[in-house]
């Protein structure tokens, strides 16, 4: 790679008598770029990888001029083309991945070359963090009882990433029981820097979970994005995203005694969410901003997607270099990152006016107090002294807000039967009939769809270690039925777990306990958090109160909740109560936490633990006691809270550095049955035909050497017509499979019994199931089918009513190609991969529509599938179009150029014929070498083959 295309490379000290080199950033303002030094930060980091990549194919020189001379007001129609330095994965968004990088390998294999040259082009991470539930708890025997069953729910997955680990270079695989993605990402994935052949460039990463953008508290860049964006990245492709204003949130101020990160979030997210930032970059700065240490940073970044920015993001400092020092970075990293920031200009948080930003929001620390935010939106803050009166206005607004119930009922009180053990799965609502609607809600519609789906669908366990109630329990509304310490959200932030600590070590000490109708939890995102908290002595404390550990990874923070108790269970939806989880973590929508539950609120961990001690939320906890002492005084929430000298006094056991290097450098040995598992396969993965979790893709059956040309498709038919608005969550297979559904059938035809069924987003691996979910929402109307919802089509000329993917396979018989036909913004929604995967692998050739959403008309072309928009004005409706027609797609045979034109030649069934003028929505030259190779995969494979 020329990486000096446009001579502003530059050597650089790192060390005494170490140098590098780096793409210089002032050299590209002193050459006349831009105003580079007047841009936001995180535009600056951005601006670098395009300088440094420049090729005159996937980055041009013009690219990195407009970004050099953005304008913060400016109308936003650019796209840039950014390269990332790294990508990070969690093991349900994962797993596909690594199959289609296996499927790449059997291919080049079956082409006789050598497997090993299909490698991801960049460092890529893969934290298995999504699959832990809890099922035990008040236990010490919870966490080993929760990851045996974990093994035993997803040992097929397992053995197969298992493979992953031994196979590629370029990927890691973190195992199942070492912490959160984005926890782990911040405590030891993340270097800051990165290098190849003496070239220093910034660490940037994508990652296919929306709360990736949690390492940009410390100074990286980094968001969330789909499947197929990730894979494009990782195999050395752009990720493209629109130009985005930049609003900079001036931060003034200090936090006053008592006041944690946490509250400080739920404010930033209140404040950001009015402001309407949604899509928008968000960059921190002023002397408030260079107070915060990095965990609390870290907090605020990681909910960029509750408050709808793109990241949320904090530029590197002093402290940034301090955090990679207290956890155990080796010195050469920590050399590296100091260095060259500070020779790039950007070692340091801007005061006011010294960058320019869309717009500016003030907020002064000092005016943040301790809040909860809820009960179905992140937004939603609440002062504590005022969670009582909302709670009650709330249980009789009868808005969509509110629960609508009458006064009359907030006080009874309904007791529970004597009962068995828990025979409900739990979690939380997974109904693929559920889907999110974030723009109606307005709440963040990809946060609450990883709560569908990319967590498991449990299944019910026979006496699980936990917490025994009584005879019998009463149960009321407001009553908290869960309490969790979750998330790496707040377990990522020594502060706040030590503050926890403190307050159940005082509450013990006073004689206070947990009532018995609370479900406890404490799922740390780092195994350095048990670490500190045992080396302090505060660990016990939170046992005694039932907060054991029940997992190290992602619980009821995204529906990993587990079951209640039966009779509690029995209780609640007997009687319809309205009650509460408590939890630290970053998303509380309706019944996502647990599907019982209707009530959710977001808090910091000593939070958590003080509203397990009162066993409700309608309480007022800065005026009424906790509960009643052993020496029969009632005991108040200020007298047990923490002061700052007393966490100050415990942080030296959170910043050791010899902790994290214990825990993160010792080659992830604590999990016994992952590293008993057997590797199958060496270079090339073992398929097993009978596996119903993992199969081969057929990307590459067949795959020749070179791409044929293009041509005119001809004679296609409509495998479905819709109208306006359809979203890829609508596309794509999501939540839990119903039995009766088309994989349901697969799989019950496959000896895999309904409760084994596991939720579409456990079996993302395995195509078969995948594309049989595709298109089959409950939800969608197909406009051949008038009158009708869900995923049936009406099959052409016998006029046979089918399911979608039963149609699809009758026209593949055929040798007929296929069509979608849809109206306005078809694909928007927070679905990507498999929207655009299902579609292609159903035999669609080409979407007409009267416009796209912009990611996933890209993830189409990525797939091999031709987006054509419409002319203004023109729909299936004034077409007159039923789905009995035939169509011809003229004019893109051979190279295709941006934007080009095309005909759709519309065949009626009386024998009259239309033609319609569309323009081919493949938007760059980049995207027509896709298309013409067949998507991404199969262009960087010919890449690869060709290398070899």
């Amino acid at each position: 790679m020329n990486d000096n295309r446009l001579g502003v490379v530059v050597p650089f000290e790192i060390a005494a008598g170490r140098t590098g080199r780096l793409v210089s950033l002032p050299e590209l303002e002193r050459k006349g770029f831009g105003p580079v030094s007047r841009l936001p930060v995180s535009l600056r980091i951005v601006l670098e990888s395009l300088a440094r990549n420049v090729d005159g194919v996937r980055v041009t020189e013009e690219d990195v001029r407009a970004l050099a001379r953005w304008q913060p007001r400016a109308e936003r129609t650019r796209e840039i083309p950014f390269l990332v330095g790294r990508v990070l994965l969690q093991d349900f968004t994962g797993v596909p991945l690594l199959v289609d990088l296996a499927a790449m390998r059997s291919a080049v294999a079956r082409l006789g070359k050598d497997p090993l040259a299909v490698e991801p082009l960049v460092p890529v991470d893969l934290v298995v963090d999504h699959s832990v539930q809890v099922d035990a708890f008040g236990s010490a025997d919870a966490l080993r009882y929760n990851m045996e069953l974990e093994f035993d729910r997803n040992l097929p997955r397992y053995e197969f990433l298992k493979w992953g680990t031994h196979a590629f270079e370029e990927l890691r695989i973190v195992p199942p029981g070492i912490g959160i993605c984005h926890q782990v990402n911040l405590e030891f994935l993340a270097r800051g820097v990165l290098e190849q052949g003496g070239l220093y460039y910034p660490d940037t990463l994508v990652g296919t979970d929306s709360h990736t953008p949690m390492v940009n508290g410390l100074g990286l860049v980094a968001w969330g994005v789909g499947g197929i964006e990730a894979e494009a990245a990782m195999l050395g492709q752009p990720t493209y995203f629109l130009t985005p204003d930049v609003v900079g949130v001036h931060l003034s101020g200090a936090l006053r005694e008592g006041v944690t990160g946490t509250d400080l979030v739920l404010r930033v997210t209140e404040i950001l969410r009015k402001a309407k930032v949604a899509g928008k970059f968000v960059e921190f700065f002023g002397e408030g901003a260079a107070s915060l240490p990095v965990p609390e940073r870290a907090t605020l970044s990681n909910m960029a997607p509750e408050y709808g920015a793109t990241v949320g993001f904090f530029p590197p400092d002093e402290r940034s270099i301090r955090y990679l020092e207290q956890t155990g970075r080796p010195k050469e990293t920590v050399d590296a990152f100091r260095a060259y920031y500070a020779a790039q200009g950007l070692l340091r948080i801007p005061r006011a006016g010294e960058v320019d930003y869309s717009e500016v929001v003030e907020l002064d620390l000092a005016s943040v107090g301790a809040a909860v935010a809820g009960p179905k939106r992140p937004q939603d803050r609440i002062e504590l002294g005022a969670l009582k009166r909302t709670f009650q206005e709330l249980f009789t607004r009868k808005d969509a807000s509110g629960y609508g119930k009458p006064a009359e009922e907030l006080r009874q009180r309904y007791r529970s039967p004597n009962g068995s053990p828990p025979t409900t799965t739990g979690g939380g609502l997974q109904d693929s009939d559920s889907l999110p609607d974030g723009e109606r809600k307005n709440t963040s519609t990809l946060t609450e769809y990883e709560m569908i789906n990319n967590r498991p669908t449990p299944d019910t366990q026979p006496n699980p270690p936990r917490r025994e109630l009584p005879g019998t329990v009463e149960i009321g509304h407001g009553d908290v039925l869960i309490a969790a310490i979750t998330s790496c959200t707040n377990t990522s932030n020594p502060g706040v777990m030590l503050a926890a600590g403190l307050l159940a070590k005082k509450a013990v000490e006073r004689g206070l306990s947990v009532q018995p109708h609370v479900k406890t939890s404490l799922a740390p995102g780092s195994r350095v958090v048990s670490r500190y908290l045992a080396e302090t002595g505060l660990q016990p404390y939170l046992d005694r109160l039932g907060f054991q550990v029940v997992g190290y990874g992602c619980t009821t923070c995204i529906g990993n909740s587990g079951p209640l108790d039966e009779r509690i269970e029995k209780v609640v939806t007997d009687h319809d109560v309205v009650a509460a989880s408590v939890l630290s973590g970053n998303r509380n929508f309706e019944a996502r936490v647990h599907q019982s539950v209707k009530a959710n609120f977001l808090m910091s961990p000593p939070l958590v633990v003080a509203f397990a001690l009162a066993g409700r939320v309608d309480v007022d906890l800065e005026q009424e006691p906790l509960g009643v002492g052993k020496d029969g005084r009632p005991v108040f929430l200020r007298e047990l809270w923490p002061t700052a000298e007393e966490i100050d006094a415990l942080r030296p056991a959170a910043a050791n550095p010899e902790e994290y290097r214990k825990n993160y450098y010792g080659g992830f040995n604590e999990n016994a049955r992952w590293n008993a598992l057997p590797v199958r396969g060496g270079k090339g993965y073992d398929w097993d035909p009978e596996s119903t979790y993992i199969q081969e893709p057929p990307y590459f059956t067949p795959f020749a050497a070179a791409p044929s040309e293009a041509k005119d498709v001809l004679h296609a038919r409509a495998l479905a017509i819709f109208g306006d608005s359809v979203t890829t969550d609508h596309i794509s297979p999501a939540g839990s499979i119903k039995p009766s559904s088309p994989a349901g059938t697969y799989l019950q035809a496959l000896g895999v019994s309904v409760r084994d069924f596991n939720s579409y987003g456990a079996r993302r691996g395995n195509h078969h199931v995948m594309v049989r979910g595709t298109f089959a929402n409950v939800r969608i109307k197909n406009l051949m089918v008038p009158g009708v919802e869900g995923g049936v089509t009406v099959h052409q000329p016998t006029g046979r009513r089918l399911p979608i993917h039963d149609a699809a396979l009758e026209y593949a018989r055929d040798g007929i190609p296929l069509a979608i036909v849809a109206g306005l913004e078809y694909g928007t929604g927070s679905s990507r991969d498999w929207a655009a995967k299902g579609t292609a692998l159903l035999g669609v050739r080409f979407v007409v529509a009267r416009s796209f959403e912009r990611i996933h008309r890209s993830n189409l072309v990525g797939m091999g599938v031709l987006p054509c928009q419409l002319p203004e004005g023109v729909s299936a409706q004034t077409l007159g179009l039923d789905g009995t027609e035939t169509f011809d797609l003229v004019g893109v045979a051979g190279r295709l150029t941006p934007r080009q034109r095309a005909t759709l030649v519309v065949h009626r069934r009386d024998g009259r014929r239309d033609e319609v003028e569309l323009v081919v929505r493949i938007d760059t030259p980049i995207e027509a070498e896709y298309y013409r190779h067949g998507g991404i995969m199969p262009y960087v494979l010919r890449q690869i083959v060709s290398r070899s």
